[in-house]
C-alpha cells in the first residue's frame, strides 16, 4: 500500500497535528484577539510598488498607499483620492481636485505636489504611465489641492490608465519620496492608505505588521472592488511567511492563523473537509501561467527556438500539475486571456493536445541549438510553479536540450530575473510566472504584453511590428475596432512568440470561517479593508 502525503497529513490532523507545530511558530503566534488578523502571506522583499509586479508587493502597496482612481467590481474607473475632476472641451487638459481629509502617516497633508511627483515617477516605469508622459505637455500643481495633466493630443484612456491595477499601479507617495528615480527603491513605507506599516515590529523574512490608520478618512460609498470606502474593521494585520505548506495549513487548522494566501492544491480536500475552514475564490478570473524566455541570449534569441517551446508544451499536463482539480485549471491559447473582451483564436494552429515534441526537436535544430545549457529558474516556495519547472526541464531533456534547474525562493527569483547577463554571469533562460487573467485585457498597462526590448518586462522581447500595432490601442474608440486590433496583435505575437502559455488556473485562498468581509477583486491581490473577525 502506498501512503500519500495527503494521507499522512490527514492522519496527523486526526492525531492532533497542531501539537507538532514548531515551537518557534507557536511562540510567535500568541492568543489572537478579535481585532487582530494573522495571515500567512508570501515573503515580502520588495516594498516599492514601482519596482515590482509581485503580488505581495502589490498587497503591501494597497495597505499603505492610496490611489487617485480605482476600478470597481464592474471594472469601471472610480475616483478614490480625487474629489472631483474635469476635462477641457478639446480633451487635452485634465484638472483634478483632491478630496478633503487626506494625510500621510507622518501627519503631513497630501498635496497636489505629492500627486504630481508620484505621477512623474510612475510615468518613468509603468507602461501606461510612459504613454501618458509621452503625450503630456505638462503635469503640474495648480494649488495645494489641485493639479493638471495637459496633453499634446487627446488620450481617451487616461482615467482608465490612472486606475488600472495591471502592471505597475500608481501609488501616491510623499513628494520627497516620489522625487527619487524610479529605479531607486523608496524605503520609508509612509503612505496615506488605510493601514500603517509598523517598522518597530518588522521582522524581514519572518513577519510584518500593519496597524489601522486611525486618521484615514474613507470615501462615503460602499466598498466595491478596489473602489469605494476603504473601511478598516480590525486594529492590526500580521503577515507571516511560512515556507512549509503543510505547516501553514496545520497552523490555520489549529487557529494560529486566520488566513492562508496560497494553500497547496493537493490539500484543498483537507481544507474543505474541516468545518472551521473555507476555500474562497476572491479572484474568480484567476491567472494565466506562462513560460518566459530570455530574448537576449542563446538559444531563445532565435525565433525557431521560441517556436519550439510552443509545440513542446503539453497544456493538459501542466494544468494537471498546477491545478490537480480540473475545476481550477483550463487551457489557454489567447494572449488576451480566457473569457476577456479581447480573447480570440487568431494564429493558434500551434496548439495540439499533448503537444508535439518531435516538431519542437526539429525547430531547435533549425535554430542551430548546439547543446548550450538552458537554465530554468525554479521557485521552491511556490509548489505549482516549482513542479511545472520540473516538468518543463524533463520535457526539454527528452528532446535533447541541456536543461538545468536553478532552485531558489520566489523572492530571490524575483530579483534574479532582472539580471540581463549571460548564464556564466548569473543570467537565465527561462522562468515560469503568471499574470492576472483580467490584466491581459489591457495591453497598455500590462508589462507581459509589451515587446519593446529593454523597456519590456523580464525576458525583454522585441518586435517592432507588434509594438506598432499596440501603439494604436489607446486611440481606438470602439469595442469592435479593439477586438479586430487584438486579433492582429495576437497573430504577430504567435509569430515571434513573446511568451508561451501553460494554462489558466484559479487559486482559492483559505481562511477560518470567523474571518469575513474579504474583498473580491479581479486580480490575485488581498485588500485588507472591510475584513473582520466574528
Amino acid at each position: 500500500m502506498t501512503i500519500s502525503r495527503r494521507d499522512v497529513f490527514k492522519m496527523g490532523i486526526a492525531a492532533g497535528t497542531a501539537l507538532s507545530i514548531p515551537s518557534v511558530l507557536r511562540a510567535q503566534t500568541a492568543a489572537i484577539d478579535g481585532r487582530t488578523v494573522r495571515m500567512v502571506m508570501d515573503d515580502l522583499r520588495i516594498f516599492d510598488p514601482i519596482l515590482s509586479t509581485d503580488n505581495i508587493t502589490y498587497d503591501h502597496g494597497l495597505a499603505i498607499y492610496d490611489t487617485l482612481f480605482a476600478i470597481d467590481s464592474k471594472l469601471v474607473a472610480q475616483p478614490q483620492m480625487v474629489g472631483k475632476w474635469s476635462v477641457s472641451e478639446d480633451k487635452k487638459t485634465y484638472t483634478f481636485e483632491l478630496r478633503d481629509g487626506l494625510s500621510f502617516h507622518d501627519g503631513s497633508p497630501v498635496t497636489a505636489g505629492d500627486c504630481v511627483a508620484s505621477i512623474r515617477r510612475w510615468g518613468q516605469a509603468a507602461s501606461g504611465g510612459q504613454l501618458i508622459m509621452s503625450r503630456a505637455k505638462d503635469v503640474s500643481k495648480k494649488d495645494a489641492k489641485t493639479f493638471t495633466i495637459v496633453l499634446n493630443e487627446p488620450l481617451g484612456l487616461l482615467i482608465d490608465i490612472l486606475a488600472s491595477p495591471g502592471g505597475l499601479y500608481l501609488p501616491i507617495m510623499r513628494e520627497k519620496d516620489a522625487n527619487r528615480p524610479a529605479t531607486e527603491q523608496v524605503t520609508s513605507n509612509i503612505g496615506s492608505g488605510p493601514f500603517k506599516f509598523n517598522e518597530t515590529l518588522a521582522k524581514p523574512g519572518a513577519s510584518f505588521t500593519y496597524d489601522r490608520n486611525e486618521s484615514y478618512v474613507p470615501r462615503n460609498e460602499p466598498p466595491d472592488g478596489f473602489g469605494g470606502g476603504k473601511i478598516v474593521k480590525v486594529d492590526r494585520a500580521v503577515w507571516e511567511h511560512i515556507a512549509d505548506e503543510q505547516t501553514a495549513v496545520a497552523a490555520l487548522q489549529a487557529g494560529e492563523f486566520d488566513f492562508l494566501y496560497a494553500p497547496p492544491a493537493d490539500l484543498y480536500p483537507v481544507i474543505e473537509s474541516d468545518p472551521n475552514l473555507e476555500l474562497t475564490l476572491l479572484n474568480k478570473a484567476g491567472d494565466v501561467n506562462f513560460v518566459r524566455m530570455n530574448f537576449l541570449h542563446k538559444p531563445f534569441d532565435n525565433v525557431n527556438a521560441r517556436r519550439a517551446m510552443l509545440h513542446l508544451v503539453d497544456q493538459e499536463a501542466f494544468s494537471r500539475i498546477m491545478a490537480p482539480d480540473p475545476k481550477y485549471g483550463h487551457t489557454a491559447t489567447s494572449i488576451f486571456g480566457n473569457d476577456t473582451l479581447y480573447s480570440n483564436d487568431e494564429n493558434t494552429g500551434w496548439y495540439k493536445k499533448g503537444g508535439d515534441p518531435e516538431k519542437a526537436r526539429q525547430l531547435f535544430q533549425e535554430a542551430g541549438y548546439a547543446g548550450e545549457k538552458v537554465v530554468i529558474l525554479q521557485p521552491t516556495d511556490w509548489a505549482q510553479a516549482g513542479n511545472a519547472s520540473q516538468l518543463l526541464a524533463t520535457s526539454l531533456r527528452k528532446i535533447g536540450v541541456n536543461a538545468e534547474l536553478r532552485p531558489m525562493a520566489w523572492a530571490e527569483l524575483a530579483a534574479s530575473r532582472a539580471n540581463k547577463g549571460t548564464i556564466e554571469n548569473g543570467g537565465w533562460n527561462i522562468f515560469i510566472s503568471n499574470y492576472p487573467n483580467y490584466s491581459l485585457s489591457d495591453p497598455i498597462s500590462t508589462g507581459f504584453l509589451l515587446a519593446n526590448g529593454d523597456k519590456a518586462w523580464y525576458g525583454w522581447p522585441k518586435e517592432d511590428q507588434y509594438e506598432a500595432l499596440r501603439a494604436k490601442w489607446a486611440d481606438i474608440d470602439t469595442l469592435a475596432e479593439r477586438k479586430a486590433l487584438a486579433r492582429e496583435m495576437q497573430r504577430v505575437w504567435w509569430d515571434f512568440v513573446g511568451s508561451v502559455l501553460l494554462c489558466q488556473t484559479v487559486r482559492p485562498n483559505a481562511h477560518r470561517k470567523t474571518l469575513n468581509g474579504l474583498m473580491k477583486v479581479p486580480v490575485p491581490y488581498v485588500p485588507m479593508w472591510n475584513m473582520q473577525k466574528v
